[in-house]
Formats: C-alpha cells, structure tokens, sequence
C-alpha cells in the first residue's frame, strides 16, 4: 500500500498533463498527414473567389459611377433641382466603396461578415486551429505552418471583401430606391431600367459566390470531418468560430448549476395546460384538446411559412440582412448571365440506331455534345458522332466503323419540358481504316434537322432527353435515309 501510494499521486498530478499531450500529438499527427494538395487545392479556391469578388466589384462600382455621371448631366439640363439632390456627394460614395474594396483586411478585427455562411466559418475556424497547435511544436515544418497561416490570412481577407461587396449591394439597394420615383417621374425610364438591371445581377452575382462556399469540396470535408474527432478542435472552435460568438454557451453549460431557476417541462406543460385547457383526471369540460400538439402544430405552420419566405428571399439575394438593399427585378432576369462560362456549358451524350440496308449494316450513332446556355430558354451548341456498325443481323454479327459526323443545335424552350430543336449536320457514312480517309468532303453528308425534345431530370445535375426530328435534306442522301430520326440523350 505504501508503495502504490506515490504512483497514485503522480498519475492524479500529471494524468491530466499526459492526457493533453497526447492529444496535442494527436493533433500534431492528423495535420501532418493532411496532404499538401489539400492545402493547394484551399488556397487557390479561397485566393481565386477572393479576386473573382474583388474584380466583379470594382467593374459594377465603375460601370455604375460612369452611368451616374452621364446621367447626372442629363438630369441637371432637365430639372437642376432634382439633378442636385439627387447626384450631390454620390460620386465620393462610389469612391470610397472602391477604397473599401481594395483595402487589406484588418487582422484585428475578426468575423466581419454580417451574414453567416457555415462552410466558410467551418474552414476559417480549422486554419486557425491548425495554426495555433502546430506553432507550439518546434519540429513542425515550417513550410507547412507558413502555408496554414498564410491561407488563414486569406480566408480572412475573403471575409473582409465579401463584407466590402454585403456594403456595396446594400448602398446600390437603396440608391436604387432613391432614384427610381425621381427618374421616372422626369422620364429616365429607360436609365432607371439599366441600374434596375445591373443591380440586380450583382445582387444574384453575390448569392453565386456564396454558394459557392457553402459548398465544399471532398478534400475540405473529409479534412473537417478529421478535425472533428478532436476534443481539442472541439473545444476552439465552441469558443472561437463565429457561430460560437453569436450564440455564446455559459461557462457552466451541461452542469446541474446551469439549469438554476429555470422551469422543468413538467412544470411548463402544466402552465399550459392551465392556459389552453386540456382534459385531465378532474373531467372538466374545457378544451379536450392536448396542449403540447396543439402547439407542436402551430410551430410547424409557422416554420413552413418561415421556409417559404427565406426561400423567397434567398433568391432575390440577402444583402447582408437588410431588407432594404434587395432589388427587385423589374424586367426578366436572365438566370444564367451571373454564372461563370464552365457553369453554362451543358454536357451530354445521345444514341440513335438505324437498320440495316443494302448498302449499310445496323449502325448506333454515338454523339457528344457541349452545349453554352445563353439564358434560361435557349442553348446553342456544337457536337461530334461516331457510328459503330452491328453487321447484318445475328448470324452476320460484325463490329466496324462505318463513319464520323459534325454537328451544330439550338434548343429553344417551347412549352414545359418541351423544346423546339434544330441543327446542321455533317456525316461521313462510309467504312474507314485511317483518318485520312476523311479528308475527302465531297463524300459527306448533309442533314437540316427540326423538332421536338423531351427533356426531363433523373438527378439533382443529370437530365434525360427524347427527340424527334425531321430531316429536310433525307432526299439528297446515298444511301437514302429515312427522314424521321428518334434519340434518347443525357446531359449534365
């Protein structure tokens, strides 16, 4: 016993100290073997939407302030009272937006944002956690907690100009308003459409680039679902995200201490009880209704109707959570025009089989296409085919390449699902060995297609497509071919 005795001190005076520094290790070990492409991949997404918003910004900020500076000569001819109240002091407000912009984020200051976007928090709060176990261990390599730091820093800045461009929406909003009753009472009408029309797409441009951060990539995630195992992350980041400064937790939180005073469901089912009336053991007559369904029920209507509207909100773009900065669209937006080029490509794949003939085998036709979506309604696009030959029947069973084709559309939005579509197209029917063989244009052939399209979703970016379409030059081709075409498509 008197043995035993020293070993139980120590482990009760250092146990704790061995406990933290083996998860200091462990934590050390899981940010080590983090790859460096994951922090690449972070710090090019996180430097590339920092530059995308900045230059986004300054080009609206320009393209605005040079409107309002013709306009403000055309308003002042008309009606120079109206002109100065309207155009006083604007241009030194566009001015200092652009300032605001471009300055660098200040490192006092954290959290800026007035909007909250998890992802964004999520990934801020892990750097700087990185950051701050890694320093304390001096065999960490230097590149990579310079690499972390530096990435912490611009995510910061990210912060800092999303704010800049929160700003920028919510004093467009309002000037916005400003003009609008004035311009179109001195017959601007046309002028007011234009800053409508712009504002509102930079409204839109924003909701894209948060968008995008609430989405992370595989890497991100499964490097926040490896921090997450830590009670060590666990405790920074219920202290230091910005989650954590919104809604702060008691010290004492989960203790017996902390519920004080407060009143036990017991207690509050009673009391309501006694205010809505329930049928109890007394048989009164009041309210057979349960209280605490009654409720339930009410707090679902009312969060549905919440949904709704923050849906409603959403898409007309949340400048920061005031009300006032959201434009609404007086002209029918366009809802492809704030998406980056590679996000209005549409990818996809069609079949189309013919039988048999006498000079052909049953072929499939294989096409892919790259479509570009000028708007919501319309897309225009280019494609190639190849066509793979069966043979001639069961017994006949031959693969061969029976030829290669160039091919140009245009979908239309028709009605619902149904699309108006239409295109030229350029086949090589003929059997070939080499490339060479295809050089030879007089022996291509020449199709003008017009129809129908089917289009319909399998998954959230997958769709389905049925075609039927006329070809107006059938009679030309040799062999001949029928003039009504069917393929069954996919795009994503």
């Amino acid at each position: 016993m008197k043995r035993t005795l020293p070993g139980l001190l120590l482990v009760l005076c250092f146990g704790p100290m061995l406990a933290y520094s083996q998860d200091s290790t462990s934590t050390v070990n899981k940010i080590l073997n983090f790859p460096n492409r994951l922090f690449t991949k972070i710090h090019k997404n996180t430097t590339d939407l920092d530059q995308q918003v900045r230059k986004q910004s300054l080009e609206y900020l320009e393209k605005l302030a040079r409107k309002e500076r013709k306009l403000e000569q055309e308003v002042y001819a008309k009606d120079s009272v109206a002109g100065k109240s309207l155009f006083t002091g604007t241009q030194q407000q566009y001015q200092q937006l652009e300032a605001t912009l471009n300055a660098p984020a200040n490192p006092n200051i954290a959290n800026p944002l007035r909007q909250y976007i998890p992802a964004l928090d999520s990934m801020q709060t892990a750097m700087r956690f990185m950051n701050s176990s890694a320093s304390t261990v001096p065999s960490f390599p230097s590149d990579k907690l310079q690499q972390i730091g530096q990435i912490s820093l611009e995510m910061q800045q990210l912060q800092a100009r999303l704010q800049s461009a929160n700003d920028i929406q919510q004093f467009v909003g309002g000037r916005e308003q400003q003009l609008k009753s004035q311009l179109l009472q001195l017959g601007f009408a046309k002028e007011y459409a234009y800053f409508n029309q712009q504002s509102y797409y930079y409204q839109q441009q924003l909701v894209e680039y948060r968008n995008m951060l609430s989405d992370p990539k595989k890497l991100e995630e499964k490097m926040l679902a490896t921090l997450s195992t830590l009670p060590a992350f666990q405790t920074f980041i219920a202290k230091h995200s910005y989650l954590s400064q919104l809604f702060s937790m008691p010290a004492n939180y989960g203790s017996p201490e902390s519920a004080n005073g407060l009143q036990t469901k017991a207690m509050v089912g009673k009391r309501m009880g006694q205010r809505m009336g329930s049928s109890g053991s007394n048989g009164s007559s009041g309210n057979s209704s349960n209280p605490q369904q009654v409720m339930q029920g009410a707090m679902q209507t009312a969060q549905a109707n919440l949904t709704k509207l923050q849906n409603q909100v959403s898409q007309l773009g949340n400048g920061g959570g005031n009300s006032s900065s959201i434009v609404m669209p007086e002209f029918s937006p366009n809802g492809q025009k704030t998406k980056t080029f590679l996000k209005r490509l549409e990818l996809g794949y069609n079949l189309q089989t013919q039988k048999s003939n006498i000079l052909l085998p049953t072929t499939t036709a294989f096409g892919l296409s790259v479509g570009y979506k000028l708007d919501d309604k319309k897309i225009v696009g280019v494609g190639a085919s190849y066509n793979v030959g069966w043979g001639n029947g069961i017994n006949h069973f031959a693969i061969s390449s029976q030829g290669v084709g160039l091919r140009s559309f245009a979908d239309i939005k028709f009605k619902g699902s149904i699309w108006i579509t239409g295109g030229l197209e350029y086949d090589y029917l003929q059997q070939f060995q080499a490339l060479r063989e295809l050089y030879n244009l007089d022996v291509w052939q020449r199709s003008a297609l017009l129809g129908l399209s089917k289009k319909y979703q399998l998954t959230k970016n997958k769709g389905g497509n049925l075609q039927v379409l006329y070809d107006f030059l059938y009679r030309d081709h040799v062999p001949s071919s029928p003039p009504i075409l069917f393929r069954m498509g996919f795009s994503f």
